[in-house]
């Protein structure tokens, strides 16, 4: 595996993506071969939403940047090939939604993330 730091990985690169305006450059971070595992108050842990590769994750993320609302990337940490992140989001009606995820990287893309989100009800 290659490192973050030596792949050109980034948690800039990560911020710009995340804080974007469309679901494009957040794509461009994932492999081919990404896996998303979703935890939140409709697919628990014992039953996650489990997202399988580019073409998956990309219907999720479009879905998600088509809907009036702003995304920030609160932190970031990044050690070698792991990365941990929170997220903040509000909608456009005030409710916030907030997610933290932990990535796996390979060769300076995304191969694994497990996101845990709750939002306002």
């Amino acid at each position: 595996m290659g490192t973050a730091a030596s792949s050109g990985f980034s948690s800039e690169s990560l911020r710009r993506g995340i804080e974007g305006n469309s679901a494009a450059n957040l794509l461009s971070l994932y492999a081919d071969d990404a896996e998303i595992r979703v935890v939140d108050r409709n697919t628990q842990p014992s039953h996650p939403k489990v997202l399988h590769g580019r073409d998956e994750i990309s219907a999720m993320l479009d879905d998600v940047y088509s809907r009036d609302m702003t995304h920030k990337m609160e932190q970031c940490v990044v050690d070698g090939d792991r990365v941990a992140f929170s997220e903040s989001c509000l909608y456009s009606d005030g409710v916030r939604v907030l997610s933290e995820s932990m990535l796996t990287l390979r060769d300076g893309k995304i191969t694994e993330q497990t996101m845990i989100q709750a939002w306002d009800e």
